[in-house]
Parts: structure tokens; sequence; C-alpha cells
């Protein structure tokens, strides 16, 4: 007859190695599916959210206080249409034409767009987490907030001056670049919806990849429960044939708490996985690390290292349960 405990540690190798094996076809499933899905999505997804940014810069052109392009002094024509006996008033000068303005903020805003989109496709592609979505959308929309913000404060600023300077420069310069400076402050916070476009795209992604990890683990640990049941199971029924004694309730409750403690060691050795993660990117964004600060991180992982050996010993280690039995005494 083969030995009960050879047999169990067959089991527990087949069923690392099985683990393991399956780890690596879950990584490989979630790599195709990033590809196949980070390249199904296109730049194109972004027209229905811009529909009513684009709306909002074909009316810039009826809004200006010269002439426009093909529609010539449209505002003129519009009062005029609105009033049937209202004349204008001829002018000693020509306002300046600032149609062009909110066109090429425009144009500037789709090109954040494309850079945000292109970079989400290269972050994704590499670690797919929600964290990095929002701080790519975030910093993107800022730049749009504060290029939307910016113009109308200095035609503000412009406005002032200009008072001072005269009529023709107040009528002729500042208020046209304000109208516009309004305008595309407006087309910046209706563009906004096209990045949480972006976002929601993207975030489906990181939901499902999320999705099939949990799956894992969670097929993971059931298999871990029956195997261990089936375990427990033979040594119950080998004990009638007196070759393994019965478990008792003290066995079974030490079991309970060595899972316990080994989930407990679990999630703080993948805490202090995370807080080493962050440290190094911290570190890595850093310009420039001098000779004295590369030898205090020297130092300091030298005193780690000491500290972890130090723990390991089986001395140090009955140090501390003699000294925690003399305080608990206490």
């Amino acid at each position: 007859m083969s030995n009960p405990d050879v047999v169990q540690q067959s089991q527990n190798k087949n069923l690392s190695g099985s683990s393991d094996s399956s780890k690596n076809s879950l990584e490989e499933r979630i790599d195709h599916y990033k590809e196949a899905a980070l390249n199904n999505i296109k730049f194109s997804i972004i027209i229905k959210p811009a529909i009513i940014s684009l709306v909002a810069l074909f009316l810039s052109f009826f809004l200006d206080l010269s002439t426009v392009p093909l529609l010539g002094n449209i505002t003129v024509k519009l009062a005029q249409i609105l009033f049937p006996k209202w004349q204008p008033i001829t002018e000693s000068f020509t306002p300046y034409s600032f149609w062009w303005l909110p066109v090429i903020v425009y144009v500037f805003y789709v090109l954040l767009a494309f850079a945000a989109f292109t970079k989400l496709k290269k972050e994704l592609m590499r670690t797919p987490v929600s964290e990095t979505i929002d701080r790519i959308i975030s910093a993107y929309t800022t730049v749009i907030d504060s290029i939307s913000m910016a113009l109308p404060l200095i035609g503000a600023a412009l406005l002032l001056i200009s008072i001072k300077l005269g009529e023709e420069v107040f009528l002729g310069l500042s208020v046209p670049f304000e109208v516009k400076a309004l305008i595309v402050l407006a087309v910046g916070k209706l563009f906004e919806p096209v990045l949480d476009q972006l976002s929601l795209e993207f975030q489906n992604i990181v939901n499902h990849v999320t999705d099939m990890r949990d799956k894992y683990y969670s097929k993971l640990q059931l298999r871990n429960t029956q195997s261990i049941i089936k375990q427990l199971s033979l040594q119950q029924n080998t004990s009638a044939s007196g070759k393994f004694l019965e478990l008792s309730l003290k066995d079974l409750d030490a079991y309970r708490n060595a899972l316990a403690q080994t989930s407990q060691m679990s999630k703080e050795i993948l805490n202090n996985f995370n807080s080493i993660h962050s440290l190094l990117d911290k570190i890595n964004g850093i310009p420039s690390l001098s000779s004295d600060k590369i030898e205090e991180l020297k130092s300091l992982t030298q005193s780690i290292t000491t500290a972890s050996q130090s723990l390991s010993d089986e001395k140090t280690l009955t140090g501390l349960k003699h000294l925690e039995s003399i305080v608990v005494k206490k």
C-alpha cells in the first residue's frame, strides 16, 4: 500500500502545478482579450458625444461683430430679419474678425482627445486599472478647462485696458475677442463628454479584465477547498484502519486558525507589494537622484534585509516567544 503522506504530497504538487498552469493560461487569455478589445475601439467613438460641441461651433459663425467667410455680415442680416424696420449704424471702422478663434481651439481640443485616446490604449495594454484611466482623463480635462477659462479672462483684461484706449480699440478689438472667447468657453464645456465617452469605453475593458481575474480566483479557491475536504475525508477514512488518529476539534480549530493566518499574511504581502510599487513610481518620477540619496537608499535596503533575516532566525523567534510569555504573565 502507498504511504498516505506521499499521496498527499503528490496531490499538493499536482494542485500547485495546475494552479500555475491555470494562472499562465489566465494571463494569456487576458492579454488576448486586451489586444482584441483595444483594437476594436476606434477614435470614431467620439463622433456622437462631439455633436453638441460641433453644433455650438457652427452657431459661433452667426455670433460675430464682423464679416464671416461665405456668410458675410451674418449678425446684421439676422438683426434685419428679426427687426425689419431696424437700420444698422454706420461705423467709421471695421471690427477685427475673430471667426477663426473657436475653430482653431476646437481643432486643438480634438487633437488633445486623440492624444488621450492613444495614451489610454498604450497604458491599458500594460496595466489595465481604473486609476490609469482616471489619471489620464483628468489630466487632459484639466488642459481643456484651462484653455476654455483662460481666453475669457484674457478678453476681460483687454476690455479693461481698451476702455482707456478709445472706442475704436474697445469695439473693434476687445469686444469681438471677448465674444469669441466666451464661445470657446461654451465649446470647451460641451466638449468634455468626448473625454467621458473615452473613459467609459476603456473602463469597460478594465471591468471585464477584473471579472476574469475574480472568476479565476473564485474557481481556484473552490478547487482548493474541495481538495482540502477530499484530503480530510481521506484521513478520516484511513483512521478506521488504525493508520491515522481521527482529527479532534482542537486540531480542526488549529487548522482553521492557520488558514486565517495564511490569508492575513497574503493580504499583508499584497499591501507591502503595492506600497513598494508606489514607492518605485515616486522614485522613478524624481528628476535626478544625488549620490547621497542613493547611498541612503542602499543603507535603508540593507537595514530592511538584516531585519528580515533576523526575524527568520530561530533564536530571535524563540527570544520573542519568551518575551511574549513574560509579558502575558505580568
